[in-house]
């Protein structure tokens, strides 16, 4: 679930832009986004560090390292074939709600339709695929930590060691047998049933993909974080001779 600091912050920029630009000075613009945080997390003034989740945090990168040098964002990436995969599942098992993660008719009509509507840059899946990617090959990339699904699926207690050696934080044990978590008011205002549910126990577990072949291979294709020669980015991933079917 995403918080809604993000979509304030970034309406907050754009109402210091424009005709009001010449009566805001770099200062106050400072201030002004910094209050937004002290004041939405305020209740938690305590906490020394605090997550805030939002997909479009890596498209604000630069900005937030403006405010908080020390910053970090933290991604969890998949396969960009089996997220279309996973979303696909979800909407043919409720296929007598019309899913609103989609604008018409036209777009529910097949699974082509589908998958092109959420990989739009606008939309669930191509907005997180074009800010990640930003943030990949920007130059703050070396405050990004990418953490492969199949990595974390298979080795949990390994993976948040990892996570918390780049944080800085001392590591504690966590129960990887009973995280479950679910949103069904949320998920039935969309009306996608369990868009948001998480099993109890982290696995990997092997499927086969119910997309056609060359929709598969066409999304499969987008997985730019394979590619480390040129990003500053901290991945977390399996090694390459390791199975990445999923």
């Amino acid at each position: 679930m995403s918080s809604p600091l993000c979509g304030l912050f970034t309406a907050l920029v754009a109402g210091m832009a424009g005709e009001s630009t010449s009566l805001v000075t770099e200062a106050q613009r400072l201030r002004v986004l910094r209050g937004l945080f002290d004041s939405y997390y305020a209740d938690h003034a305590d906490k020394a560090v605090v997550f805030d989740t939002n997909r479009m945090w890596t498209a604000r990168l630069p900005a937030l390292l403006r405010i908080f040098p020390e910053a970090r964002i933290v991604c969890t990436v998949r396969d960009v074939a089996w997220i279309m995969d996973s979303i696909e599942r979800l909407v043919r098992r409720n296929a007598f709600q019309p899913s609103r993660l989609f604008a018409d008719d036209a777009e529910r009509a097949t699974v082509f339709s589908r998958v092109e509507a959420l990989g739009q840059r606008h939309r669930l899946v191509g907005a997180a695929w074009s800010a990640l990617k930003e943030a990949f090959y920007g130059a703050q990339a070396d405050g990004l930590l990418v953490i492969d699904y199949e990595y974390l699926a298979r080795a949990p207690g390994r993976t948040m060691d990892l996570l918390y050696e780049f944080l800085g934080e001392p590591a504690f044990a966590h129960d990887f047998e009973h995280i479950g978590y679910d949103e069904p008011d949320f998920d039935e205002f969309v009306t996608t049933p369990g868009l948001h549910r998480v099993e109890p126990r982290v696995r990997f577990t092997e499927r086969r993909t119910i997309l056609p072949p060359d929709l598969f291979d066409r999304y499969h294709a987008l997985n730019f974080w394979t590619d480390k020669a040129p990003s500053l980015a901290n991945l977390v991933m399996p090694r390459p001779e390791q199975p990445t079917t999923a």
